[in-house]
C-alpha cells in the first residue's frame, strides 16, 4: 500500500540514503549534484522554508522515496523547483513517483506558483520521460542559482 506524507525529522537518514544510492546506481554521483548537497542530509529543516514542501512516499510502511517543491534561489517570480525526486529500486513502476509528482504539483499550484522548474542529468533518462508525460518541456539554459552545476538538462512546466 502506498502512503504519502510530509517529511519528518526522523526521515532525514533514509531520504539521504535513497538520494545518494540512486545517484550512485545511475553513475550520477558527481560534484554539482544532490549527492554532495549539504541539504541532502538535512531535508526536514531545508523544507521548513515558506513555499517549500517535501513529500515522503511509503510502501507497506517503509520509506521508498520522496520529492518536493522548493523556491530555489534566483528563479523568476512565481517559479519553484521540483527537487530531490528519488525512489528506491523496489518502488519504481508502482505509481509512487507519479503520486509524488502529482502531490508536488498540487502543492505548487495551491501555493500560487505559476511554473515548476526541474534540473536533471542525462543519466536519469527514465525520469525525464516521466516529466515529459507531465507536460514539462526542455529549456536551452538553466534558470536561477541552484548550485547544481552537474545538471545539464533543464525543464519547465506552466501550472
Amino acid at each position: 500500500m502506498i502512503f504519502i506524507r510530509t517529511i519528518l525529522p526522523a526521515d532525514n537518514p533514509a531520504i539521504a540514503s535513497i538520494i545518494r544510492d540512486t545517484l550512485t546506481e545511475f553513475g550520477a554521483n558527481k560534484p554539482g549534484t544532490a549527492y554532495y548537497d549539504k541539504a541532502t542530509d538535512e531535508m526536514y529543516s531545508s523544507f521548513q522554508l515558506p513555499g517549500s514542501r517535501y513529500h515522503v512516499g511509503l510502501i507497506d510502511d517503509h520509506i521508498a522515496g520522496g520529492g518536493g517543491i522548493y523556491p530555489s534561489a534566483g528563479l523568476p517570480q512565481g517559479t519553484c523547483e521540483l527537487v530531490k525526486m528519488y525512489l528506491t529500486p523496489m518502488a519504481r513502476g508502482k505509481g509512487l513517483g507519479k503520486q509524488l509528482i502529482e502531490r508536488s504539483l498540487f502543492f505548487a499550484r495551491d501555493y500560487g506558483y505559476e511554473q515548476v522548474y526541474i534540473e536533471t542529468m542525462p543519466e536519469l533518462q527514465k525520469a525525464m520521460a516521466i516529466y515529459e508525460k507531465f507536460g514539462f518541456h526542455y529549456l536551452d539554459a538553466p534558470m536561477g542559482n541552484t548550485g547544481h552545476h552537474g545538471c545539464s538538462i533543464w525543464m519547465l512546466k506552466k501550472i
